[in-house]
């Protein structure tokens, strides 16, 4: 269907194939063909959806080399894309399954959680690590996280940036505190523009840059609370 997202089916069940190499990062372009794909699997005659990133791999996050040099208002377009293909995968109207080889790290985990159902590998990794770079999951992981896991378990998942096994930064500590705030006690529509703008705010600050700079030059950040 598209460059790096494709449709495969197989009588009853079409599989929406991740393939961007090495890592199925989640451009913009990533997204918009997600979002292609799950409406044209929501009206075909097929049954079930899974999305599936390969073997090795279901998505390792955003791309975060096409972030760093963001502004607020550059990024909301960007993230923007993803939370929309999130939204219409959550609107087909068949189950949906995320199947988990490998990483499924911020915008993979939102993608995996915006499914029905999540079937992970021996070896799948699942987190939102968005606070180790300085910022806070933007497509829908504030939201979709505590309605899935729990208030509690959903902090601790957001708080610490830790990935999750198949078994088990000051400045955006503060915002996913307010955006994850905002899950429990507003509907989804209300509480995804909350989380957008917080995450947005973050594009604005130092330790954002900061973040994302040591993650692309392989070292631990220097967050400084501004």
């Amino acid at each position: 269907m598209g460059e790096f997202v494709r449709v495969e089916r197989d009588d009853a069940v079409a599989t929406i194939r991740i393939d961007r190499p090495p890592a199925n990062a989640l451009s913009r372009e990533v997204a918009l063909e997600l979002s292609d794909a799950a409406r044209a699997v929501a009206t075909d005659d097929t049954r079930a959806v899974v999305i599936w990133g390969g073997e090795r791999i279901f998505a390792a996050g955003a791309d975060i080399k096409a972030m760093a040099d963001l502004g607020p208002d550059e990024i909301t377009s960007h993230v923007g894309a993803l939370e929309t293909a999130c939204r219409d995968i959550e609107a087909i109207p068949k189950p949906v399954i995320a199947a988990i080889n490998g990483f499924a790290l911020g915008g993979g985990c939102e993608v995996a959680i915006s499914c029905d159902l999540r079937f992970a590998a021996d070896d799948a990794r699942i987190g939102l690590p968005e606070i180790r770079l300085g910022v806070i999951p933007g497509s829908g992981g504030t939201q979709r996280l505590p309605r899935l896991v729990g208030l509690a378990a959903a902090r601790r998942m957001i708080f610490s940036g830790d990935h999750v096994t198949a078994d088990e930064a000051l400045v955006a500590y503060a915002a996913a505190k307010r955006s994850l705030a905002s899950s429990l006690g507003t509907d989804l529509e209300t509480g995804l523009g909350i989380e957008r703008e917080a995450f947005a705010e973050l594009f604005a600050t130092g330790d954002q840059r900061e973040g994302m700079r040591a993650f692309l030059e392989k070292r631990d950040p220097t967050f400084e609370g501004r």
